[in-house]
């Protein structure tokens, strides 16, 4: 009788557990069980928040996307940007060797803080990043705002 002998791979089973645990997370949040979908994007915009002593700021990148396939949203105190990031539809002779880029719909979300003023909210879009300030206030006032992005 001969043995044969596998070499090990640990990369493959990292590589395995992980496509197990985001199947896994993926049938949960889908319809397995915990009550309501989740709204599933394609990719979502990286982002820094950060504030001062007047504001909350929110700087997302948004590379390749156009100023009005952006829309961000106020309401029940929760600031939402969204929109989608096409790609490229004519592929003519082209052969890829990697794609790591992400394309399709995207929806980022976050708790407006009690001092926050969601009627003083700008956006600035500029160079493929959507920059947001959030005013601070003493009293909390408005609670659905839909915000022009300049």
């Amino acid at each position: 009788m001969a043995i044969q002998l596998t070499k090990w791979d640990p990369f493959k089973e990292l590589s395995d557990f992980q496509h197990r645990l985001s199947s896994l997370f993926h049938e949960r949040w889908n319809g397995g069980g915990l009550g309501e979908a989740i709204d599933e994007t394609d990719w979502s915009p990286a982002v820094d928040i950060s504030e001062d002593d007047s504001a909350y700021h929110i700087s997302a990148d948004l590379p390749e996307v156009k100023k009005d396939e952006v829309k961000v949203s106020v309401e029940n105190d929760m600031l939402t940007i969204t929109g989608e990031r096409k790609r490229e539809t004519e592929q003519k002779k082209k052969k890829f060797h990697r794609v790591e880029r992400s394309y399709g719909k995207y929806v980022r979300s976050f708790r407006i803080p009690e001092n926050g003023d969601a009627s003083g909210i700008q956006a600035k879009f500029h160079d493929g990043v959507l920059n947001i300030t959030l005013p601070k206030t003493e009293t909390p006032k408005t609670k659905g705002v839909d915000v022009e992005i300049q």
